[in-house]
C-alpha cells in the first residue's frame, strides 16, 4: 500500500477557491493552468487519495481555506493546446505536453481561513517554503507531521 502524500495549492479564490468545490461536492474540479516546471513536478508526484491544502491567494483573506484530494492523477493540461486559452503553450505537442492538470474533490472547508501570520507561528512549519520569503510556488510538499500540525489548527480562531 502506498504512503499518503500531503500538499498546499495556491489559487486565488475568484478564479478557483474552496467554495467552488464545495458547491459541488461530488464534481471534480480540473486544477490546470499551473505554469511553474518546480509545480508542475510536485504535481506529476501526487496520487489518488493524496490530501491537498487549499490556500486562497491575492485577496481579503490570504490562507489555508479547506482541504481537497486527488482523485485523478497527472495527466496532459489540455489548455496548453488551445490557442484561445491564456493558457496556451506553442511549444506543446500532443506527442510531448509540458504541462500538467490534476483532479481534485472537494473534502472539507474550515470555519474560519487559517492566516499566513498563523501559519508562521506553527513551529512544525519553519522549514517549509510556505513560510520562507520569496516562495511563489503554487504547488508545495508537505510532511505528514507539518499536515497534522496544521490540520490541528484549523478550528483554533
Amino acid at each position: 500500500m502506498t504512503a499518503k502524500n500531503y500538499w498546499l495549492m495556491k489559487s486565488e479564490p475568484d478564479e478557483c477557491g474552496i467554495d467552488d468545490f464545495a458547491h459541488t461536492p461530488t464534481q471534480p474540479i480540473h486544477w490546470d493552468g499551473v505554469r511553474n516546471y518546480q509545480a508542475r513536478n510536485f504535481m506529476r508526484d501526487m496520487r489518488i487519495g493524496d490530501r491537498v491544502f487549499l490556500y486562497h491567494s491575492s485577496c481579503k483573506f490570504i490562507g489555508i481555506a479547506g482541504i481537497v484530494e486527488v482523485v485523478k492523477e497527472a495527466y496532459p493540461d489540455p489548455k496548453q493546446f488551445n490557442p484561445e486559452s491564456a493558457y496556451f503553450d506553442p511549444k506543446s505537442t500532443l506527442e510531448k505536453p509540458r504541462w500538467d492538470a490534476v483532479d481534485l474533490i472537494f473534502v472539507e472547508k474550515f470555519p474560519k481561513v487559517i492566516s499566513l501570520d498563523r501559519l508562521k507561528s506553527i513551529k512544525a512549519l519553519n522549514e517549509n517554503p510556505l513560510v520562507k520569503k520569496g516562495n511563489r510556488l503554487s504547488v508545495i510538499p508537505f510532511t505528514s507531521v507539518e499536515w497534522e500540525a496544521v490540520h490541528a489548527t484549523r478550528n483554533l480562531s
